[in-house]
């Protein structure tokens, strides 16, 4: 694990996360644990509209979190309803936190090389829409990190089960000065309740 990203996680304090909130967590903890118990492979997709912010900062820290607790058979996506880009704020802001960014290809829809580990495989950052060839077809749980796709797209094709997990647009602050601020501040209250879920895995 990188150092930077260990000292974060070190700081971490799930009693930080109301009771409501992990509430809200739960159907995804109780997805996660039967598939652990069953030994069956664990796939995660966080859903938004624009896969451009928050489903891409909860794809990377919930797979950092597997990593961190020792999952070896949980595999994150992210999508869209539709696909534009990983906005360039979300990757200045993990490599802030201690993540290895390398930004693969330019064009209108870059790809980046995320590690939280260097002697771990990358995870993939790319805007894509759900169904995307590159992500699952099917036993996958859709999470739903913002309200509009969960509004908007009633039935995500191929999911076994679907859990709203909804966060807060930091696109909100983009070009005040509080965009850096506010990016971090989503980042780690998603990092910090991506690490609270798999805490709970037994």
């Amino acid at each position: 694990m990188n150092t930077k990203i260990a000292n974060q996680i070190e700081n971490f304090d799930f009693s930080n996360i109301s009771e409501a909130r992990k509430d809200v967590l739960q159907p995804l903890i109780d997805f996660i644990q039967e598939k652990h118990s069953k030994k069956i492979k664990i796939r995660l997709n966080f859903i938004c509209t624009h896969n451009s912010r928050r489903s891409h900062l909860s794809q990377v820290w919930a797979q950092t979190a597997a990593f961190y607790y020792n999952f070896k058979h949980v595999y994150c996506y992210s999508g869209g309803t539709e696909a534009t880009a990983m906005f360039p704020m979300v990757a200045e802001t993990l490599e802030n936190s201690g993540f290895d960014i390398l930004k693969i290809t330019d064009g209108d829809n870059p790809v980046y090389a995320i590690k939280f580990d260097h002697n771990e495989p990358p995870i993939v950052g790319f805007s894509k829409r759900f169904d995307n060839a590159f992500n699952p077809e099917t036993r996958f749980v859709a999470i739903m990190t913002c309200s509009q796709a969960d509004q908007g797209c009633p039935f995500i094709a191929g999911a076994q089960e679907r859990v709203a997990v909804t966060y807060e647009d930091p696109k909100a602050f983009d070009g005040t000065d509080q965009q850096a601020e506010k990016y971090n501040e989503r980042s780690l209250q998603i990092a910090e309740e991506m690490f609270y879920v798999f805490s709970k895995i037994k």
